[in-house]
Formats: C-alpha cells, sequence, structure tokens
C-alpha cells in the first residue's frame, strides 16, 4: 500500500491508502472543513523528520519533548493552555514554551 503526503488549508497528514481518491477520502473523514491543496504519492514506504530541524540537538531537549506532550495531553490539545503549562512546569520564557509546544504538535502528538 502506498504512502501519500496530503497537504490540506491547516494540516499535512502521512497515511497509506490503496490509491488517491483513498488518500482524498482518508483527509476528508480527518479533516472535514478543510480542502486539500496537494497530494503527493511518496517515493518510499517511510517517512523521515530530522530531529534537528525539530529543534531536538540532545538527550535533555528529547526530555523537555516529554513534558510538551504531557502538556498536550493535559490541555486536551488546546495549543493556548499547553503552553501555559509548559511555562509553568519548566520555567522558560513564552517563545521557548511556544517553540516546544509547536514542535512536539508537528511531530504529531
Amino acid at each position: 500500500m502506498p504512502l501519500f503526503e496530503i497537504e490540506t488549508d491547516g494540516h499535512i497528514i502521512i497515511t497509506w491508502a490503496d490509491n488517491e481518491a483513498a488518500a482524498q477520502v482518508i483527509a476528508a473523514e480527518a479533516y472535514p472543513g478543510e480542502d486539500v491543496k496537494r497530494l503527493t504519492k511518496r517515493p518510499r514506504n517511510s517517512w523521515v523528520i530530522s530531529k534537528a530541524v525539530l529543534g531536538i540537538k540532545n538527550e535533555t531537549d528529547a526530555n523537555i519533548c516529554g513534558v510538551a506532550r504531557d502538556c498536550l495531553q493535559r490541555s486536551s490539545g488546546d495549543k493556548v493552555h499547553a503552553i501555559r503549562l509548559y511555562m509553568r512546569e519548566t520555567g522558560t520564557d513564552l517563545d521557548r514554551a511556544r517553540i516546544a509546544i509547536e514542535t512536539n504538535m508537528l511531530m504529531g502528538w
């Protein structure tokens, strides 16, 4: 089954589907209010995300991801509330908290 990259108005979905039509259906079911902007069949059956691009440079950064994911879980995915929780948990400033939460949202929290 091929791997597809589907870009909607607000999301990028990576999913397996039998064909492009099935991939469209997956996007419509996941985000019914969004239009598909781009649909690409990936040339390989895997997806790789660079840790450096996500700001993970060492083991300490990886541990911070756990805190950010916990904050996202406790806030039920509410980004603003998760940022506030992260700031309270770690003592970090607003900008660094925003980056940590948004990075973890990109990683598929």
